[in-house]
């Protein structure tokens, strides 16, 4: 169990950057040899943050992209931070690589992968790691979710971050992941970016990845990692799950036993399995 960065192994520090339609300068941290899989952070976090527990377990099959979407990371800043935005990065990072792709998000970063795969033949499979539809929020969820937001904006407002961050992760997991991600420091790296989620959440637009209509234009293969624990946090995330899976055409689902929403983050081992076997299948 634990989140970071990956260890220091010796490597060089490489960086892939890529220019998302805005002009904005998308970066992301590269780790590995082998066949190119793109790792997409989620809402409060980038991608080192997020993906770089998981990377040893899969930088000595893959190239492993620990890219960041606007703002976060060693990505170039913007006022505009939409998901039509975030979607345009992922899109322009993926494509930049110069050859088919495995394309993998967790969370709020699922959706944008989502997003990306719908719009690029450069996407050659995607895994879906514990994914959102806001389709499919109750009018009770989404009360839910906007005191979350109107918590996290009052901490913001009052310079405190860290507890911002806090109190929004409280949402998504379980008691068990809420102990690692403090005892990680994963809490203070990431309230940094509490006021660019903020602002994500603040600029909606009409974009949705996981409208039906989306979903169904993706042809590539989706697995769909969950965590058998997400319910118990929120009904919502094993909602968002079957009806991503209802809507796109070629699906396989994995549940990782024990983990909660944030088993990506906390279990990196157990996700890096399945995604291993997944893309080894369909990217060679």
């Amino acid at each position: 169990m634990g989140t970071g960065s990956p260890p220091d192994t010796g490597e060089e520090t490489r960086i892939h950057r890529a220019v998302s339609n805005d002009g904005t300068q998308i970066a992301g941290r590269v780790h590995g040899n082998g066949l190119p899989l793109v790792l997409v952070h989620a809402g409060l976090g980038d991608g080192v943050l997020d993906w770089g527990a998981a990377a040893p377990f899969l930088s000595d099959r893959f190239t492993c992209y620990l890219m960041s979407t606007r703002g976060r990371g060693s990505s170039d800043d913007h006022p505009t931070q939409s998901v039509a935005r975030c979607v345009e990065d992922v899109t322009a990072f993926v494509e930049s690589i110069g050859e088919p792709v495995g394309l993998a998000g967790g969370s709020g970063g699922a959706l944008f992968a989502l997003g990306a795969a719908a719009r690029s033949e450069a996407v050659a499979a995607v895994a879906a790691c514990d994914p959102l539809a806001f389709e499919t929020l109750s009018e009770e969820d989404e009360a839910r979710l906007h005191d979350a937001v109107e918590r996290m904006a009052e901490l913001a407002a009052a310079d405190e971050l860290v507890e911002a961050a806090r109190d929004w992760m409280t949402e998504w997991t379980t008691d068990r992941e809420m102990a690692a991600l403090s005892e990680s420091g994963y809490l203070e790296a990431c309230a940094t970016y509490v006021p660019v989620l903020l602002q994500l959440l603040d600029q909606t637009d009409d974009l949705s990845p996981t409208d039906p209509s989306t979903l169904q234009q993706i042809t590539a293969p989706v697995l769909i990692l969950y965590g058998s624990q997400s319910d118990a946090t929120w009904p919502w995330f094993t909602e968002s799950m079957r009806y991503i899976d209802e809507h796109v055409a070629d699906t396989v689902v994995r549940e990782i036993d024990g983990a909660g929403h944030m088993g990506a983050w906390v279990e990196p081992e157990a996700y890096a399995d399945e995604i291993v076997e997944f893309f080894d299948e369909r990217l060679s």
